[in-house]
């Protein structure tokens, strides 16, 4: 994929950055939770520290508790000093003409502005009119087609950040992986997912489906799955598990009353609900490790948010311990590996949820769309903002 990439970028000394970062981080009671993202996004930012940029930091939040992104600034300004916070785009200018080469503007979140998420092309042209060049280093929200992300690149000579490249890199691999490949799936929304077991199922060695998504799959082999989450459309589960590669669990955690319980996936009662697998299946998994040299992995075994969180965790160390090649990705399975202290045991850890999804079933994003297409020369989109 012929990215532009900012490390080729030259001359970057006092240009305007327009730098798109993911820092939707989790905030409670004012304070950011999970700063997983926003580490991830400091090599980008040191890199245009150190070549002297001038750099505005757009993101966006979309937390339950506030809509401001202040709890982030005021995290990030304990690594870079010389960082400023505008509560407004009109504050832009002022503040603008005072940033020297190598400072740091962070701009109140986008989302307060509605051409944000419209992708109205005259904001993506108000926001281009503060940079020289683009970079998109947001890769997790580079499945949306809002302005800061398709709609700038119109306008500004773009560049894909260090962590989106990176992204991109390791992602691919899954489309041509060594063999053998293990593809695990779980969590929820077979609207969404489906198209990847269809296509994995095609070039993977094992495809593993978990979490709410295999009830429907249980169901449908004529299992009981009582009261659990489950799709109201059929998804053509009757051709999935006719295919060879396909593995489902064997065992499930049930709750019934408020008593959990593992049984046999063939054995759940009309009164249960399945929360998680069992460690049966979980051991039928880490067999297929040991013989496995690419495992990719998105979505957990449980309602890991209600506390079911043994299967993930289980699953998490069995793929540590293997040492195999590992890519994984999903907001709750990130946390997971956070959680146990795995994150540096995965050969790859994803930032995106559903952009990782969306890339490995379409191998590309609006955001790389718009980056792969523009270099500041889209002269109509331009002529028709003016």
């Amino acid at each position: 994929m012929n990215l532009p990439l900012l490390k080729n970028a030259s001359d970057l000394l006092g240009k305007r950055v327009l730098l798109r970062l993911d820092l939707n981080l989790p905030i409670v009671d004012g304070q950011v939770r999970d700063d997983f993202r926003l580490r991830r996004s400091l090599p980008t930012l040191e890199f245009l520290k150190a070549h002297g940029a001038r750099t505005i930091i757009l993101s966006h939040t979309d937390s339950k508790e506030t809509d401001s992104l202040l709890p982030v600034a005021k995290l990030l300004l304990q690594k870079f000093r010389d960082l400023q916070f505008a509560p407004s785009i009109e504050e832009l200018p002022k503040r603008l003409t005072a940033l020297a080469p190598g400072g740091f503007l962070f701009l109140e979140n986008l989302r307060r502005n509605p051409g944000e998420e419209e992708n109205d092309l005259q904001f993506a042209k108000r926001l281009s009119s503060f940079g020289d060049i683009y970079v998109n280093d947001a890769f997790s929200v580079s499945h949306r087609a809002h302005a800061s992300i398709v709609g700038v690149p119109k306008f500004l000579r773009s560049f894909a950040g260090l962590l989106f490249a990176e992204e991109v890199s390791h992602l691919s691999k899954a489309f041509n992986p060594p063999k053998p490949f293990l593809f695990l799936l779980a969590g929820a929304k077979f609207e969404t997912k489906f198209p990847l077991v269809q296509k994995f199922l095609k070039s993977a060695d094992n495809v593993f489906i978990g979490g709410a998504l295999a009830n429907d799959l249980l169901k449908t082999k004529g299992y009981e799955i009582g009261l659990s989450k489950h799709s109201e459309k059929d998804f053509g589960f009757e051709g999935i598990l006719k295919n060879q590669k396909l593995i489902i669990p064997t065992d499930v955690v049930t709750e019934n009353d408020g008593k959990q319980q593992t049984k046999k996936a063939s054995e759940v009662s009309p009164s249960d609900t399945i929360f998680d697998a069992g460690s049966e299946t979980v051991a039928l998994i880490s067999e297929k490790l040991k013989t496995a040299k690419f495992v990719l992995w998105n979505g957990t075994l449980g309602a890991y948010e209600k506390g079911f969180t043994e299967g993930t965790e289980n699953l998490a160390r069995a793929i540590a311990q293997s040492k195999v090649e590992s890519i994984v990705g999903g907001g709750d399975t990130v946390a997971s590996l956070g959680k146990l202290g795995l994150l540096e045991k995965f050969s790859f850890v994803s930032t995106g949820g559903g952009a990782m999804l969306r890339f490995l079933a379409n191998e590309t994003l609006p955001g790389i769309v718009s980056l792969t297409g523009s270099l500041g020369n889209s002269n109509r989109a331009i002529k028709n903002a003016l």
